[in-house]
């Protein structure tokens, strides 16, 4: 039912014309009919739509359109109907109609028609009773709110037969237990490895053979690669460390009139709860009485100091909305800092804030697969052991077939299949791994996680924040667009130092592109007094030292960027550095502003004084300020172009005297809406954030509470959040290594899809990327499994909620990819914890994004990622050398002990010799291996595919060929020593060379000096035989020479 009334809104909230005249397209007008229908009709539908806020419902359904002269009886009958019906569940028929039209709807709503609806519905069957829904309820005043709650005296609180209602109803107010692996069981889990088994199967039978030193070397191998496991699953596992402490144990709450102490599991929705200084908030919480109350919520915001609360009434687009805005709420496990409060509770245990991140967070360790290194060395390991025991066998047979001892050749055997386990190779992945995070971390990337390091080098697509990530994060105003069709430019838009860069005047019958404001011309000769010829095909500077030769539309619109702002931009004189407070985006105004000397202080001195203001809002998307200056009072306004333009009437023309409010205004036609709405979208097509910029003067008859109607517009303002320097490259350097780069934010599709083609994300001109773009309305009708099969899938998504990015990974990993995903918000931390590589920011994370994630980006930065995949890459690369390597070694053991079975011959190595050629030869020069230097054109090649093995046929040959190299040549020598010098089998078989006998330990050293010589050249992996071939002479010539 939810999928199905998010489909319902997305289609009534269709409209078509310009900013000055939209409608409702037909199939809008279907889509409100079958609305009303489903709400009239159906429970859980009802439901669904009280999971809304009044606000969201306003934006979808667009009412107000409908509620304008000239609808259809049926389009009337639908409203009232619609309206009614929402009234009986709390919701206010002015929060769902915009101010605009609510003299319209309140005609409506008293006419004789709405009469005849509501008698109708009292015929209508009584609708089972609906448990308020666990929401924040921010768009609720407390009259609402205590409407909700009609149980819930703000006094008494509720009565205790209630609250054993709403236990049954709503569950306990408990966070999920984590499932918690105890340590025992991570040691038992590595013992139960393959690889573990064969070696513990073989110290056994070591044991019952009384050979006690080998059983010791082995036990000492198998408990350092338990420690080195079982030390990285439980690192692996520490997010849990930072969810076990966030249940609250008891809480103060108000029951029957007295106030009590209970345990914070026993709380439901309705609870009236009371907040003291030093406590902690026991559930999710809507305020409704504030005493100097500070809460500190850095666990969920990231926010070290102190937030002040209060009991306001939030309008936000959707329940979506970053918890720092909810000052009427209090958040469950945030501790109270200062003040005491009441409210009244909203959502309680896995509904709440906390509890929604601890349960995706324990799934996502439910579910999260192994690394593909840890699946490929597993895989590697099995088919090991099943070699191992097939020549362990083998050999037996071949014993018996000799007529030997059965005992000798179980002994040969074992020494087999110990010669098949490389030992090493646990110990040196770790250490080429750690040698890895120590090169990442001197690039500003911090490896929580081992396996993480090389999981990177298998990564195929990066799902990536915008702002901050590919972004600088910081505001500038790029273009203004004023309303006798000038257009202005901005260099060095993102500088707060206001003589930085310059105001370039470029004609506006074309589109320019970001990026053509750095060119630098001289000024022409201007056509009339007071104006700037902008009529030539070259852009030329402003003269920003002659204000009073500004054209009047650049002042005004430069006048309500100043003035309708409380941003601050001054010099820090101590550290001869800019800096800013407020909102970023006033911030960018207010340097606009100054950089054509017009700031604040400039109208400051010509009288301004302010005299009012009307905060923006999410509901309104405006701010207007109200300015007395030499008599005059007059209302600035800026704001979303299309919320603007609904209240602008008229347009300033040109000026009627030599003061700047002195202006004729001309009524707004549809092609003047019209240039509007194009210029906007062209704007918003370039990546431009844009404002419109209005103003108003009062009339004789109206006092100083201006009101945001009957305005007059000036212009556009367009700001930008630019790339940060590098990251295009970085993109391409991706796509060349094969990975795809995926945007995902919460701004404006058309934003978004700018940002994304200057970047290369998007790419309009390659066939089938047209439609690689997103909204997150489109994702919430979206199954898991219908997201996966979208072809192409979508590069760009926009308007992303954090529960639309845990879907997306989801949907990646089901496709087979293997995803990085970034994020800083607390609500990011279940997709992160999701994906194969979570990256947090350093700077903008929360702790528990960081401690859910398996990097920490310190500066931000994407191009920090590309680089960490490339050491991924690298560190992939080192451990297939020294695979490869001690394969190689061991391999050269299997042919030796093979062939001297098969030929008869006595056993040239024990257990213990090659326990120490395994651990102690081969492993340092296998370390040595793990630090080489990158090879060239490794970001130039394609992600490995996690299906394959970590060999393939090429390094299974190379292993192959190089093995049975070393085993023949050492085999030969054996011979040699054995039938031409006859030398006792115990001398050659020898680990200690005495001074009196130098051929002692002939066969053993050979091997060693050998394999150790395979290591001094990892080119021996590409090219073995030159290198062998030209080795195995040089042994032979200092043989002969110590000889």
């Amino acid at each position: 039912m939810r999928r199905l009334c998010e489909a319902l809104l997305l289609n009534t909230g269709q409209t078509e014309g310009n900013f000055l005249r939209k409608r409702p397209t037909p199939g809008a007008d279907m889509a409100f009919f079958l609305f009303g229908d489903f709400l009239e009709e159906v429970e859980e539908f009802r439901q669904a739509v009280m999971e809304k806020t009044a606000f969201e419902l306003q934006k979808q359904l667009k009412i107000h359109y409908r509620c304008q002269s000239g609808p259809l009886e049926k389009q009337k009958q639908a409203v009232i109907a619609i309206i009614q019906l929402l009234e009986t569940h709390h919701f206010d028929w002015r929060d769902l109609i915009k101010e605009t039209a609510h003299n319209d709807a309140e005609q409506l709503l008293s006419s004789s028609l709405a009469k005849d609806i509501a008698r109708a519905n009292l015929k209508m069957p009584v609708q089972p009773k609906l448990w308020p829904p666990q929401a924040l309820h921010f768009d609720r005043s407390v009259e609402k709110l205590l409407h909700m709650f009609p149980t819930t005296d703000p006094m008494k609180g509720l009565p205790t037969t209630e609250v054993e209602l709403r236990q049954v109803h709503y569950g306990p107010n408990k966070l999920p237990d984590p499932p918690r692996t105890s340590m025992l069981k991570m040691i038992l889990t590595q013992l139960t490895d393959f690889m573990v088994l064969i070696l513990l199967g073989a110290a056994i039978v070591e044991a019952s053979q009384k050979d006690f030193n080998s059983m010791t070397v082995l036990l000492i191998v198998i408990v350092l690669n338990t420690v080195i496991g079982a030390s990285q699953e439980w690192k692996a596992n520490k997010t849990l460390n930072a969810l076990m402490n966030l249940s609250v144990p008891q809480a103060q709450v108000i029951r029957d009139g007295e106030q009590q102490l209970i345990a914070s599991e026993e709380l439901v929705p309705g609870d009236l709860v009371v907040l003291e200084e030093g406590g902690a908030v026991p559930a999710d919480i809507r305020l409704i009485e504030v005493s100097q109350l500070e809460l500190v919520e850095g666990i969920l915001t990231g926010e070290s100091l102190p937030v002040p609360k209060k009991t306001d009434v939030i309008k936000a687009p959707s329940r979506r909305i970053p918890l720092g805005t909810c000052v009427g709420n209090a958040f469950m496990s945030t501790t109270v800092a200062k003040g005491r409060a009441k409210g009244i509770v909203v959502r309680t245990g896995v509904q709440a804030e906390i509890g929604k991140i601890t349960t995706a967070i324990h799934a996502g360790l439910k579910t999260k697969q192994k690394t593909p290194i840890q699946r490929k060395l597993q895989r590697l390991g099995t088919y090991l052991v099943i070699l191992a025991v097939v020549l362990c066998v083998l050999v037996v047979v071949i014993g018996i077939a000799w007529k030997k001892d059965v005992k000798i050749m179980v002994n040969v055997g074992l020494s087999l299949a110990v010669s098949v386990i490389p030992e090493g190779l646990v110990a040196v992945t770790t250490v080429t791994m750690a040698f890895g995070v120590r090169r990442m971390a001197a690039k500003q990337c911090i490896v929580r996680t081992l396996p993480a390091v090389e999981t990177l080098g298998s990564v195929t697509t990066i799902c990536s924040d915008k702002t901050g990530t590919l972004t600088e994060g910081k505001m500038g105003a790029a273009e203004l667009w004023t309303g006798d069709n000038n257009l202005y430019s901005f260099t060095s838009s993102t500088s707060l130092d206001p003589h930085q860069g310059e105001i370039i005047v470029k004609s506006s019958n074309r589109a320019p592109r970001i990026g053509e404001a750095d060119l630098s011309l001289t000024k022409q000769p201007s056509g009339k007094e007071g104006q700037t010829d902008c009529s030539g095909l070259h852009p030329v500077p402003l003269k920003t030292t002659q204000t009073e030769a500004y054209p009047l539309h650049l002042k005004l619109c430069l006048m309500v960027t100043s003035l309708c702002n409380n941003a601050t931009v001054t010099l820090d004189e101590a550290a001869d550095e800019w800096r800013s407070v407020g909102d970023p985006t006033e911030v960018a105004l207010t340097v606009a502003a100054q950089k054509a000397s017009l700031g604040r202080g400039f109208w400051t001195e010509q009288g301004f004084e302010k005299i009012s203001e009307k905060a923006f809002d999410s509901e309104r998307k405006l701010m207007s300020t109200v300015y007395r200056v030499a008599g005059t009072t007059v209302l600035l306004c800026k704001g979303a172009p299309e919320e603007l333009l609904e209240r602008c009437s008229t347009y300033v023309s040109h000026a009627i005297g030599h003061d700047y409010l002195q202006y004729e205004t001309l009524p707004i036609t549809e092609a003047f809406a019209t240039q509007i709405s194009d210029e906007s979208m062209r704007m918003a097509t370039n990546g431009l954030r844009v404002l419109g910029l209005g103003l108003k003067k009062a009339q004789q008859n109206e006092n100083e509470n201006l009101t945001e109607s009957e305005i007059s517009f000036v212009g556009l303002i367009g700001l930008i959040d630019p790339p940060k320097e590098g990251v295009r490259e970085s993109v391409m350097k991706c796509q060349q290594a094969g990975i795809r780069v995926m945007m995902i934010t919460g701004d404006h599709i058309q934003t978004a899809k700018a940002i994304a083609t200057k970047l290369g994300i998007f790419q309009q001109d390659v066939p089938g990327m047209a439609s690689d773009l997103a909204e997150s309305r489109e994702l919430d009708l979206l199954s898991e499994d219908a997201l996966v099969q979208l072809n192409p899938f979508p590069n760009v998504f926009a308007r992303v909620s954090p529960d639309n990015k845990l879907k997306i990974v989801k949907a990646l990993q089901k496709k087979g990819e293997l995803v990085a995903m970034t994020g800083d918000g607390v609500n990011d931390a279940p997709a992160i914890k999701c994906a194969d590589v979570g990256v947090a920011m350093g700077q903008a994370g929360t702790e528990i994004t960081k401690q859910a994630a398996d990097l920490v980006l310190l500066n931000d930065n994407f191009n920090t990622i590309v680089d960490a995949i490339e050491e991924g890459r690298h560190v992939f690369d080192n451990i297939l050398k020294f695979i490869v390597y001690l394969l190689s070694c061991n391999g050269a053991e299997i042919f030796l002990m093979l062939i001297c079975a098969i030929a008869d011959l006595d056993t040239p190595l024990t257990v213990m010799m090659i326990l120490w050629a395994n651990i102690i030869a081969d492993i340092p020069p296998a370390m040595a291996l793990g630090v080489e230097p990158k090879e060239p054109g490794l970001m130039k090649r394609s992600p490995r595919l996690t299906s394959m093995g970590v060999l393939n046929k090429v390094t299974w040959t190379v292993i192959f060929l190089q093995s049975l190299y070393i085993a023949v040549s050492t085999i030969a020598v054996y011979v040699v020593s054995m039938r031409v010098f006859s030398y006792p089998l115990q001398e050659a078989q020898s680990l200690v060379c005495h001074d009196k006998n130098e051929t002692n330990a002939l066969i053993f050293s050979w091997l060693i000096f050998y394999i150790s010589g395979l290591c001094s050249n990892y080119y021996a992996t590409i090219a073995p035989f030159v290198y062998v071939t030209e080795y195995t002479t040089i042994c032979v010539e200092n043989w002969h020479i110590r000889k």
